[in-house]
């Protein structure tokens, strides 16, 4: 069991390791449907696909592993899943901000510890 504090900070951890460390310019641009890929980066003989949503589940994914890593609960991990896909969708489709995004991903990891701390 965690003090409220140090779960928190855990998580805070996972999320700047996730958020900015792990998450590589291919998929931050990969994961914006608005954003189209560079043409001439397609290897000859391929075309353009629709990939947005591999790329914005893999990364929502990865924020969930760190949520599992850090709680060893599947709720948890289940919550930040959901709920850091829909935060980035909005930012991709312009309805937030930067600071907005990372407003209500701290808000999310602030209930997180409510929840499993209180």
């Amino acid at each position: 069991m965690f003090t409220p504090l140090i779960l928190f900070f855990k998580l805070l951890i996972s999320h700047a390791l996730c958020d900015f460390a792990l998450q590589t310019p291919s998929m931050a641009s990969g994961k914006n449907r608005n954003i189209r890929p560079i043409d001439h980066a397609l290897p000859p003989g391929q075309t353009l696909s629709t990939v947005w949503p591999y790329w914005l589940t893999s990364h929502a994914l990865i924020h969930a592993g760190g949520v599992l890593l850090v709680t060893n609960n599947m709720a948890a991990s289940l919550l930040q899943f959901v709920s850091h896909w829909v935060v980035d969708f909005m930012k991709c489709e312009s309805f937030t901000n930067v600071h907005i995004d990372q407003s209500l991903h701290l808000l999310f990891l602030l209930v997180t510890t409510w929840a499993l701390t209180a």
